[in-house]
C-alpha cells in the first residue's frame, strides 16, 4: 500500500457493478452492516456509479441512504431530498458520431439521456434530447480497442470502462472524481476525507484522488496499479473489508 498521511474519512464513494453488488446484483449482508456503521458514525456514504438515478435508487432506498447520488458517472449529481445539484451533458453532434461508430463497425450501444436509457435504439431526433452519456457493449478485442483508442484521442470526450467488454463515454471533464469534489464542496470536506472504492475504468479518478483508493479483489489490473489497497472481491463483500479498515478502523 502507498503510504499516506492517515485522514478522517468523511465520505464513502462507491461503485455498485462489480464493487458494492455481488455478481447476482445483490448486495451482501457484510456490506450492508458496514454501511450501516459507517452511517452510525456520521460519515456521508454515497453510490457513486456509471447506471442512472432509475438504476440505482432503489439501491440507495434499500440501504437507507440518505445521501447524494452521482450518477452517469458523475455527468449528474442528486442532492440528499432527489432534487438535481449538478448535471453535465453531451452535445448531440457527438452522440450522432457515436451512432456512425456504431452503424460501422455494427456494435451494441446505449445511451443515456436525462429521461430514459435508450439499447440498441435510438430517436429519430437526436438532437430534441439531451443526452448524458453513451455506451458501446463490444465482444471483438480488436474492434473495442480500435474504437476505444479512436474516442480516447477525441478532445471533447471522457472514455472509460464498466467491464471488460464495453466502453463508456461522457462529456470531457466528467468523471466520478470531479463529481465528488463537487460533493465535497457541499460537504466542507476534501478528496484527502474520501475513501473510494471500484472495479473498473470509469473508478481510476476517484480512486486516485481519494485520500483512500481501494480496488476490490475482482478490479481490472490498471485499477488494481492505481489504487492504495486490493480488498476482497464482490463476492466477498471487499467493500465491507475497505469500509472496517479505512473507515470504521477495524483492522
Amino acid at each position: 500500500m502507498m503510504k499516506k498521511e492517515p485522514q478522517e474519512i468523511k465520505l464513502i464513494a462507491l461503485d455498485m457493478d462489480g464493487t458494492l453488488l455481488n455478481d447476482n446484483h445483490e448486495v451482501p449482508e457484510p456490506n450492508r452492516q458496514a454501511i450501516k456503521e459507517a452511517k452510525k458514525q456520521g460519515m456521508e456514504v454515497v453510490l457513486c456509479t456509471g447506471r442512472s438515478l432509475m438504476a440505482c435508487e432503489d439501491y440507495a432506498k434499500e440501504l437507507e441512504l440518505d445521501s447524494y447520488l452521482v450518477t452517469g458517472n458523475g455527468s449528474e449529481i442528486w442532492n440528499k431530498d432527489g432534487e438535481l445539484l449538478d448535471r453535465t451533458m453531451m452535445k448531440s453532434d457527438l452522440i450522432e458520431m457515436m451512432i456512425e461508430l456504431k452503424n460501422k463497425h455494427s456494435i451494441h450501444h446505449w445511451a443515456a439521456s436525462v429521461n430514459r436509457v435508450w439499447k440498441n435504439d435510438m430517436p429519430e431526433d437526436i438532437p430534441n434530447h439531451e443526452w448524458l452519456k453513451f455506451g458501446f457493449d463490444i465482444k471483438d478485442d480488436e474492434v473495442r480497442e480500435t474504437v476505444f483508442d479512436l474516442l480516447s484521442n477525441h478532445q471533447e470526450l471522457e472514455v472509460s470502462n464498466s467491464s471488460l467488454t464495453n466502453i463508456e463515454i461522457n462529456a470531457a471533464g466528467v468523471n466520478k472524481a470531479v463529481a465528488l469534489t463537487k460533493l465535497c464542496e457541499e460537504l466542507n470536506c476534501h478528496m484527502g476525507n474520501v475513501l473510494a472504492v471500484g472495479d473498473s475504468l470509469n473508478d481510476i479518478a476517484m480512486i486516485k484522488e481519494a485520500g483512500y483508493g481501494v480496488a476490490m479483489g475482482n478490479a481490472q489490473p490498471d485499477v488494481k496499479e492505481s489504487a492504495d489497497w486490493v480488498t476482497a472481491e464482490n463476492n466477498e463483500a471487499g467493500v465491507a473489508k475497505a469500509i472496517q479498515k479505512f473507515a470504521l478502523r477495524k483492522e
